[in-house]
């Protein structure tokens, strides 16, 4: 199985240790073809490379993907981008938002939710997480 995962790169990147756990976990299910969006070095400058060549690649990796998992507590007009691609490309999607954060999720992605093809899950910590994607990934086996 082929996982795309998106989280805040440009619009912040405090999330970057829980990215770093979500993409470790995210290798037990499958290849994790957004690996990088995980390093807790990267910073909010991004990876240094033309943002064009960044955004044909990841259009590629995301028609690539069998399953899309998004962090999505740290607003990003990336993700947003990339999950409206993900619909229209009628991929699974998860995301994952952390109420104790203070924010409110968008209306555009938590109306998106359909509990079959589109999910949207509060966790609270990372032992959520970890049980979020076990069910999640179980279903996707099916």
């Amino acid at each position: 199985m082929k996982i795309y995962f998106c989280a805040s790169i440009r619009g912040g990147r405090e999330d970057a240790p829980v990215y770093e756990h979500i993409v470790k976990t995210l290798g037990k299910f499958g290849e994790v073809l957004t690996e990088h969006v995980g390093d807790r070095h990267l910073t909010d400058t991004g990876e240094g490379l033309q943002d064009g060549a960044i955004h044909d690649r990841d259009l590629v990796w995301l028609r690539q993907a069998d399953a899309v998992v998004a962090e999505v507590t740290q607003p990003s007009l990336g993700v947003g981008y990339e999950l409206g691609h993900a619909y229209l490309l009628e991929k699974k999607i998860l995301c994952l938002f952390r109420p104790s954060s203070g924010r409110r999720l968008s209306a555009m992605i938590r109306g998106a939710a359909d509990g079959e093809r589109v999910q949207v899950i509060d966790y609270h910590g990372l032992d959520d997480v970890n049980e979020i994607l076990e069910r999640f990934f179980k279903m996707e086996a099916r």
